[in-house]
């Protein structure tokens, strides 16, 4: 028996994070297909865009055909107002409900380890995380109306009431809460699995003998379990009883020591 640190094969140290961890997973992969569907391809990008322009709050969306008027060089999008981003948002959802398909499916097939759970959680995160900055990402494009955030995070929807979109403002709101929802979930199941993956003792403590891929030791103490078949090797047979050494006598039993005290050869 020895201590040897198994980065594939390795158990998880609980199986409730792991197992209850899907479901806020899924309560927040839902609503968030439905919000990023709503917003493709530009229910409302142009229309906030051109809302803050006209309330002196970021640039302006005509940039890119004052350009085309004046033979001028093309100018970069800010990319909260980008069609890249509406359909950046829409491909990490849908992304986000296969690999938790992906993930139950593993689990229930006990292939799904630590350095899985590490690295999907941690690409997740990133792509959350720039999910959100492009959500609440600057537009620096017109010098005169330098955005640091988008105004309806800033000013809040009130500019969108004389345009008779102020229940789209609260939609595009609640939106951003649950991309900063899910990714709270992500790193807690990052944060979960980086520590399936530190080194211990316990976890560490194996025989040669035992298979690391055995449906058996999925998440559970190898060490514990290899002791219990110890203890259990090592447990002395029960000695017989006196009444098992007894003969039972029946009239037969009678009649064959009879006969062999008969027998030629028993004689001498």
């Amino acid at each position: 028996m020895g201590i040897t640190y198994r980065i594939l094969h390795r158990p998880w140290r609980a199986k409730a994070p792991l197992y209850w961890g899907m479901v806020p997973e899924l309560a927040g992969i839902i609503p968030l297909l439905v919000l990023f569907g709503l917003q493709q391809p530009d229910a409302f990008r142009s229309l906030f865009w051109r809302i803050g322009f006209e309330n002196k709050q970021n640039s302006n969306p005509n940039m890119i055909l004052y350009a085309y008027a004046n033979y001028e060089p093309l100018p970069t999008v800010p990319f909260v107002w980008s069609k890249t981003l509406t359909n950046y948002n829409v491909a990490i959802s849908i992304l986000s409900l296969f690999v938790l398909l992906a993930k139950m499916i593993a689990t229930i097939m006990k292939v799904y380890y630590p350095l899985f759970g590490t690295l999907i959680s941690l690409a997740l995160t990133v792509l959350y995380t720039v999910s959100i900055y492009g959500q609440a990402g600057p537009d620096y494009a017109d010098e005169r109306y330098p955005s640091p955030t988008p105004w309806h995070l800033r000013i809040g929807c009130s500019l969108a009431e004389p345009y008779g979109a102020v229940k789209t403002c609260r939609m595009v709101q609640a939106t951003l809460g649950v991309t900063v929802y899910l990714l709270t979930v992500y790193l807690f199941q990052l944060g979960f699995a980086i520590w399936a993956m530190l080194p211990n003792k316990e976890l560490d403590m194996y025989d040669s003998d035992y298979e690391d891929d055995d449906d058996e030791g999925y998440g559970r103490h190898p060490v514990k379990e290899k002791n219990k078949g110890v203890a259990r090797a090592q447990t002395p047979p029960t000695p017989p009883t006196a009444t098992e050494n007894v003969v039972p006598f029946t009239p037969r039993t009678q009649a064959f020591h009879a006969l062999e005290r008969k027998l030629p050869f028993r004689s001498g």
